[in-house]
């Protein structure tokens, strides 16, 4: 059940994935039947370790993007349709799978997708190596394709992740973090991977700079919506619905946007609260709550899905240049759906 003081904020136009789901399920069986392929190894705690996270689910949005940014490229007549975009997905799907990898070995996640989190099952070092393993599969992909442009894309896109990991987990604990460096650390951490994977599919159709740019632009929009609804989700949402457990980013002391509005509205006596239990995570077991209600009472809540909203406006503008069909309109269902979702 979601948590009750978070009803509060306003509703907001809903979307929808399963269109693009539905519309792309022929192309995410190829995608799905490719990853199956290439995460097995000889060594057995590589595919069963990857199958743990991989097989837990999860959306996959990146790779659907990629699949969906190909065919809705090529439905104007100005690219052509090809299978070259599956391998792409499943690399763009490898390379998210191996950041989650890393990631909750950095963050001492207990679980990812709704399941304990592979580094408590198997260790923190065979998390980190099986990652690795992904990353190469995923570069071997790339190669697959011929394309030195999609190879372009994704090679940057897996340095501009790493670079936003090492920022977030420099200032993670920053309680005078701008809004425009966590901003910026956000576009690089989460909304970069959507970008590539989204203007990695429309070179995979051969088609102009320009379209290739829009559709790095919804890209880049969504994600930022994404990731902005994720933190946001942390205080307004539950573990039951999440996958993870509700107040893992407060519990870690990650300054996150929500936070940061609320410390900014909050008066000089909730300033030693913050202090103590986000600055020096010296947390008792009702402060999570306490942190929730100021989160939403000083509507911070509410200022970071209005701003999740505006990106995603921009990712939807972002498609005008697109033909009015069934994958754009689904292109768009699903930017709606990034703001609306409560999982």
């Amino acid at each position: 059940m979601v948590l009750d003081a978070a009803a509060a904020t306003l509703p907001r136009k809903s979307g929808s994935v399963d269109r693009l789901v539905r519309l792309a399920e022929t192309d995410m069986a190829g995608v799905n039947r490719l990853i199956t392929e290439r995460m097995q190894s000889d060594v057995p705690i590589i595919p069963a370790l990857a199958e743990h996270l991989i097989a837990a689910g999860g959306k996959r949005l990146r790779p659907l993007l990629t699949v969906a940014a190909a065919r809705l490229a090529a439905s104007d007549g100005a690219g052509s349709d090809n299978d070259h975009c599956l391998k792409l997905a499943a690399a763009v799907e490898f390379i998210h799978t191996a950041t989650l990898l890393h990631d909750d070995v950095v963050d001492g996640s207990a679980l990812r997708r709704g399941k304990v989190a592979a580094h408590l099952i198997w260790g923190g070092a065979q998390s980190v190596l099986v990652g690795d393993f992904l990353f190469a599969r995923a570069f071997e992909l790339m190669v697959e394709t011929n394309s030195m442009k999609a190879l372009e894309i994704l090679a940057r896109a897996s340095r501009v992740i790493a670079e936003g990991e090492v920022m977030q987990l420099m200032r993670s604990h920053d309680l005078n973090l701008s809004q425009a460096l966590y901003l910026e650390i956000i576009q690089a951490k989460t909304a970069e991977l959507f970008a590539a994977a989204s203007e990695a599919g429309a070179v995979s159709a051969g088609v102009d700079q320009t379209r290739a740019d829009a559709l790095k632009a919804y890209g880049l929009n969504l994600g930022l919506a994404f990731q902005l609804v994720d933190d946001a989700l942390d205080y307004g949402g539950a573990t039951e619905t999440l996958g993870k457990n509700a107040g893992d980013d407060f519990r870690e002391g990650k300054a996150t946007l929500p936070l940061l509005l609320a410390i900014a509205r909050s008066g000089p006596r909730e300033a030693e609260f913050w202090e103590r239990a986000v600055g020096r995570r010296e947390q008792t077991e009702a402060d999570f709550r306490r942190a929730r209600e100021l989160i939403i009472g000083t509507g911070a809540l509410d200022a970071t899905l209005d701003l999740a909203t505006d990106y995603a406006d921009k990712a939807k503008a972002a498609l005008a240049i697109f033909p009015a069909n069934d994958w754009r309109e689904s292109l768009e269902s699903l930017a709606d759906f990034a703001v609306s979702r409560t999982a």
